[in-house]
């Protein structure tokens, strides 16, 4: 059904495109065949998590809610079962254009039922996921699942005053490093292991510089295990403040900076781990004079960090400006990194997953080498301009082209589709 409506649309989308194409090239000087080329192979990682509200199948009775994450809304037809949450991810990337990645954390392994603690998880327990993703061709990401424990339940994990904790999460990590190497290995892609861990206090503590001496020796001991380039990326990811922790956060962006530079990790910048007013577009191109690759989570925070869906406002339009401006495709990863329970959830993946595709399309055709002539010559007013008339031009048509090249809806069919998927699969899940 979903071909049908491709090829319906596509004569008409060819038209448009031509006329766009045309407009690109004679008023800005951009060639929209070359910009779609780089988006083409650009991927994006879709985080497994918004489709079950951070959940996971451990299904132990040690588990415990919470640990520094709130997954807020009780909108129906939440993904139970891996085999439903793996149908949840087919229907969602048949809806985005380009290559896909899926990001997993350690709590959506597959145990059979039984209790398989955090410190003893390991490839076994991925076998389905790295067969399914085999199968169609995806990439997998992965994260250790330093919270929801209660090991982790008084805050602290790496950074924890009691040596046999810091050991158990320490444990933890390094089976997950090398779940992702077999990942890795088994995919013919390079998995990207992220680190964030919630350590941090509620009040403001007398031991701020223990903490992070902590933090530093068990990351020492971590990553003292090599794992091959090939096969496995790491990255770590700071925060300003979370639940429970709004005083003091371990894991500082500062902190987890200094470390990555010092020890050649991906430093992972995160859109709502800052404070309002601060700007990750203007932190990246800072970061990318140090760092080979940066990884991103893109997300939407609304006063805080609440993990809202992305959409196209001013702030990802901007990082992915930067993005492209700093001539960073290629050392940037792109992944999605948000929760709402309070819509559909394949609809969530879908809309922010467009929306951050939409906003490096639009970063892509924007005149970066007139608008650089212009800056370099002092014509502040002629750069302003032709930024401004970037900004009127008809990306929608470009954008249904690139759809329509990946085989996916362009314009509004993919709404109807999530539409009739909720319908027919979701709404039968209680």
């Amino acid at each position: 059904m979903l071909g049908d409506m491709v090829e319906k649309a596509s004569g008409e989308i060819g038209r448009r495109y031509g006329e766009a194409k045309a407009r690109y090239a004679g008023e800005l000087g951009v060639d929209t065949d070359a910009a779609l080329a780089v988006l083409a192979r650009l991927p994006l990682s879709i985080h497994c998590w918004q489709g079950d509200d951070v959940g996971g199948f451990e299904r132990t009775d040690s588990k415990l809610e919470g640990g520094g994450l709130a997954v807020t809304g009780n909108h129906p037809g939440r993904a139970r079962t891996p085999d439903e949450l793996r149908a949840d991810l087919d229907r969602a990337l048949s809806l985005i254009p380009g290559p896909h990645r899926v990001n997993l954390h350690a709590m959506y392994g597959e145990f059979g039922g039984k209790a398989v603690d955090r410190d003893q998880v390991g490839p076994e327990h991925f076998a389905g996921w790295i067969a399914w993703a085999k199968a169609r061709g995806y990439g997998l990401d992965f994260n250790a699942t330093c919270f929801s424990h209660p090991k982790a339940a008084d805050g602290f994990t790496l950074s924890h005053r009691d040596p046999a904790v810091r050991a158990f999460w320490v444990e933890h990590v390094r089976r997950c490093r090398k779940i992702g190497a077999a990942m890795g290995r088994e995919l013919g892609s390079a998995c990207v292991h992220n680190l964030w861990i919630p350590d941090g206090s509620k009040d403001h503590p007398t031991d701020r510089y223990q903490r992070r001496a902590w933090l530093r020796e068990a990351l020492d001991t971590i990553y003292a295990d090599a794992q091959p380039a090939g096969s496995l990326k790491d990255a770590i990811e700071g925060k300003l403040f979370g639940i429970g922790s709004e005083a003091f956060v371990v894991g500082s962006h500062e902190f987890y900076l200094a470390y990555a530079v010092r020890k050649g990790l991906m430093p992972c910048l995160d859109l709502g781990h800052y404070h309002p007013t601060e700007s990750v577009s203007d932190k990246l191109p800072a970061v990318l004079q140090f760092c080979p690759e940066v990884l991103l989570h893109l997300s939407r925070g609304v006063r805080w960090d609440s993990d809202h869906v992305v959409v196209l406002d001013d702030e990802i339009r901007a990082v992915m400006a930067e993005v492209v401006r700093a001539g960073a495709v290629n050392r940037v990863i792109l992944a999605l990194d948000y929760f709402d329970a309070s819509l559909n959830r394949v609809g969530a993946w879908v809309t922010g997953a467009r929306a951050v595709l939409t906003a490096l399309l639009l970063a892509l055709l924007e005149p970066t080498p007139r608008m650089r002539e212009s800056e370099a010559a002092g014509d502040l007013f002629g750069r302003l301009a032709l930024l401004e008339t970037a900004k009127q031009m008809p990306c929608g048509a470009v954008w249904d082209r690139y759809c329509a090249m990946s085989g996916v809806p362009a314009g509004q069919d993919w709404i109807a589709a999530i539409r009739r998927y909720e319908s027919e699969v979701q709404s039968g899940r209680k």
